[in-house]
């Protein structure tokens, strides 16, 4: 099992952006995006096994994005403890875009890998990600023997 945390505002994946060089089109993070990619990558480099993980990976992701100055004193102790979960934007998959995007390379082969994934939301004083990776072990699964 590998875990770690990656400290300060999380960032979602950014929409595309596109460019035109040489009359072609490419494609490009925004640099919001960019950026917060490679602060997980360098703070996963940290825990990168010896060898890339190779077969399925359950892949558990909690969000703490920062309480709004707006919440009451009474609403803050209630999204920090938990009570009360951001609903707005971004979205949870946006957030696992990006965090599998980064994780590619480093601690995984490919995101195809990931076969499980479990992500939340949640409110703290401390804005972070909490990602936990496990490896799922293979089950053979081999065919009753025919008889004749």
């Amino acid at each position: 099992m590998i875990q770690f945390t990656v400290y300060g505002e999380p960032v979602a994946q950014g929409r595309p952006r596109a460019t035109m060089i040489n009359g072609h089109i490419r494609m490009y993070d925004p640099k919001k995006s960019s950026d917060f990619k490679n602060y997980v990558r360098l703070v996963a480099a940290d825990h990168r096994p010896d060898k890339l993980l190779e077969g399925p990976i359950l892949v558990t992701v909690k969000v703490y994005k920062k309480i709004p100055k707006s919440f009451s004193k009474k609403k803050k102790a209630a999204a920090e403890a938990g009570q009360l979960r951001p609903t707005s934007k971004p979205d949870v998959d946006n957030y696992a875009k990006s965090i599998k995007d980064a994780l590619k390379n480093v601690i995984w082969k490919d995101d195809s890998q990931v076969v499980d994934l479990h992500i939340s939301k949640w409110y703290s004083e401390t804005p972070r990600v909490e990602i936990t990776i496990v490896p799922l072990e293979e089950q053979q699964q081999t065919a009753p023997e025919r008889r004749e």
